[in-house]
């Protein structure tokens, strides 16, 4: 299929909430190849459409876990449960996320330690499944573009502090800002 770029911080389709999907056709499969290629391509653990500019509810993810769940999929319309989010700081070294629509910068960031996962597969088969530790956060991550937020967006005071001078050194913001996986260099130097 095709690698297609990812937009970056800014870009409207980021911040609004995507639109359910309701076909489910080759249209869509070949949205999620293309997604699969671009998260190949990126090194990425996970993919939201809207990251590459469709506002459609559905997100890829590439992680091997210890809850029994393939470590290769798509959810489509997703819905999430959480456990309660500690009130703790967030560990520097233990609890830092990155983010190929934030390319290269990574910022610490409490997550839920479990996440109840449901939706939908590719041909529109329910699907349904935990998620604990790292993989429940890929997955509070990727839910999370599909409502319009990125995790910088859900940073402390410290750490928000340094994502907004980031963003104001990088120009971001605006529209019009995106990289192409395999042909603009790794922001995070994989």
């Amino acid at each position: 299929m095709a690698v297609r770029p990812i937009v970056i911080y800014g870009e409207d389709v980021l911040h609004h909430r995507a639109q359910e999907v309701v076909e489910f056709d080759d249209e869509l499969r070949a949205l999620i190849q293309d997604m699969f290629d671009t998260q190949d391509e990126a090194n990425g653990v996970g993919l939201a459409a809207p990251q590459i500019g469709v506002g459609l509810r559905l997100f890829t993810y590439e992680f091997a876990n210890e809850d029994g769940v393939p470590a290769r999929g798509v959810v489509v319309n997703p819905r999430l449960t959480l456990s309660k989010v500690s009130g703790a700081q967030p560990d520097p070294d233990e609890e830092v996320e990155g983010c190929l629509s934030a390319p290269g910068l990574s910022f610490p960031l409490k997550r839920a330690e479990y996440a109840r996962v449901e939706g939908f597969n590719g041909d529109g088969e329910p699907i349904s499944f935990e998620a604990t530790g790292w993989f429940a956060r890929v997955m509070q991550h990727e839910y999370d573009h599909l409502d319009g937020f990125l995790y910088v967006d859900r940073l402390n005071d410290k750490w928000g502090r340094r994502w907004k001078k980031a963003k104001k050194q990088l120009d971001w913001g605006v529209a019009g800002h995106s990289w192409l996986p395999g042909v603009d260099p790794d922001p995070f130097g994989h």
